[in-house]
């Protein structure tokens, strides 16, 4: 069986299916499954007893894993940032081998030459997943669980820079680096004209680069300054005039420095679902082929409808330069819910979305910390539901057992990736943070199989139930859950899957 560069899109499949069936149509499924038999029944086990194998063990400790411990395949995945501190070639390759299987490219602050430098890299890395050029290094794939070729085709995820409110430069501010103060209580008054923008912003009078802010916005509502460093609460807006003016009270003191990231907690704007960077970026990645776009600040599905458009209008173009295969898929579509606005139409959103990554840096400034849970629970299991699968950002640079807490309540509720970012791409540990994150996954998994049996079952139907517009898949599905059921209350080792034409083993491995 052939395997083309696509299926590597497995590295962000759904956890459900991933757990269906655990097959191939080869003897290479007995020897990467085999360490499954070492799995005793539930009712001999206790929560106390010491892990599996792959629970105790990190893949990075040592070149010496085991093939079958090497080949388990974790229902949830790792996505890591790979920035300046983990882009070199040895750390990616530890990085890769602790478990990472997505590398998220994030185009808001890397450059062409350092997406070049991490693309080459990932692909030089070994890895558990190698393409095969022929049936002979299939075979030797098969008999040994290694391709002769060893290229590393882990997925890659790059992340727009989405659509951004920004305030304007300071005055005076020639170094870039400089700040002003802003008192709380005090009056700021946030401008969209031409020539705030040129003289520089001042602590009573904030450029803003949405000319339509004031049509959005009402006394009473929110503003948000630097990731929510700052709060300002509107107090008039001046709506008479095509460039109006908000007056604002603050709520709290704090900095404020050039370009500030600028957020309208509830409000509606019409910022397209693309910025003229974002568009030159994804035909970028388009001819680099990478896997998966994480599309920023999407706020209805006619945003992901048009992104979607113009990714089948890049492949046009760039198959008319030789630079694209006809009929080879455009990237899967991650929809990154961030904003109220996401949150509202998220029904929509997800009907038209390949998947979902819940954002929850940029959403917990959006809406009260305390409902980001809930809208994480809600939102992971309407992912669930549908079959599609969902991206849970975690933001864990050094794992207190709040954090620790934190992703594995993610595995339980069914998540198909946890996300890492300035972890990894420019922390101190990055190698240490993946590794942790995957003993957390370890141990997650471990005990819902054992100690939480129903939470699989139900995710399974739930699974099974979301694939019910493919019709051309939902028969397969409930095969496929069928035989996994059966295994489970058999403790079999391995399901072997003898398919005519592939299409199951399909529906297994993505």
């Amino acid at each position: 069986m052939m395997f083309s560069h696509r299926t590597l899109r497995g590295a962000i499949a759904l956890r459900n299916a991933s757990s269906i069936v655990s097959a191939t149509t080869t003897a290479a499924s007995a020897s990467s499954m085999s360490s499954l038999s070492s799995h005793r029944s539930f009712s001999s086990r206790s929560s106390f007893d010491l892990p599996d194998p792959r629970t105790n063990m990190s893949y990075s400790q040592s070149l010496d894993y085991t093939k079958a411990q090497k080949w388990i395949p974790q229902l949830s995945k790792i996505v890591a940032t790979i920035g300046p501190t983990s882009e070199q070639r040895p750390v990616l390759q530890d990085i890769v081998r602790s478990g990472m299987r997505v590398m998220r490219l994030n185009f808001s602050h890397a450059t062409v030459e350092e997406v070049e430098l991490r693309m080459s890299n990932l692909s030089a890395c070994k890895g558990r997943h190698s393409v095969f050029h022929s049936d002979s290094e299939e075979e030797t794939f098969a008999s040994t669980g290694e391709s002769l070729v060893h290229k590393n085709v882990r997925a890659v995820l790059l992340d727009t820079r989405g659509p951004e409110l920004r305030t304007g430069k300071l005055a005076g501010d020639h170094s870039g680096h400089e700040t002003i103060h802003i008192d709380v209580g005090s009056t700021v008054t946030l401008c969209t004209t031409d020539d705030i923008r040129d003289s520089g912003s001042t602590a009573s009078m904030l450029y803003i680069d949405y000319p339509k802010l004031h049509k959005c916005l009402v006394p009473g509502m929110k503003v948000l300054l630097d990731d929510g460093a700052i709060t300002l609460t509107v107090k008039d807006v001046e709506s008479d005039k095509e460039n109006g003016t908000v007056t604002c009270t603050a709520d709290n003191s704090g900095e404020i420095r050039s370009r500030a990231g600028v957020n309208l907690p509830g409000a509606e704007t019409d910022l397209p679902a693309m910025s003229a960077k974002d568009r030159v970026d994804i035909k970028y990645g388009m001819t680099k082929d990478v896997d998966y776009v994480a599309a920023s600040f999407i706020q209805n599905a006619e945003g992901v409808r048009e992104i979607k458009a113009y990714m089948e209008q890049c492949a046009k173009e760039l198959a008319a330069e030789g630079k694209w295969e006809p009929g080879h898929p455009i990237p899967l579509l991650i929809s990154k819910i961030e904003s109220v606005s996401g949150l509202k139409h998220f029904d929509e959103i997800l009907s038209e979305s390949d998947g979902i990554m819940v954002a929850r840096g940029d959403l917990g400034v959006e809406i009260p910390l305390q409902q980001v849970t809930n809208a994480q629970k809600e939102m992971v299991a309407a992912c669930n539901a549908a079959g599609k699968p969902v991206i849970v950002a975690t933001q864990s640079p050094r794992p207190t057992r709040a954090e620790v807490a934190d992703v594995t309540n993610a595995i339980y509720d069914g998540a198909d990736c946890v996300m890492l970012s300035g972890e990894t791409a420019k922390g101190k540990y990055p190698v240490q943070v993946v590794q942790t994150m995957n003993e957390i996954i370890a141990s997650a998994e471990y005990f819902t199989k054992y100690n939480m049996p129903g939470t699989n079952l139900a995710a399974r139907d739930r699974f099974v139930q979301g694939q019910a517009d493919r019709k051309d898949n939902s028969v397969d599905a409930a095969v496929a859950k069928a035989a996994v059921t059966a295994a489970e209350e058999r403790d079999a080792a391995v399901i072997v899957v003898l398919t005519s034409h592939g299409d199951l083993v399909c529906v297994s491995l993505t």
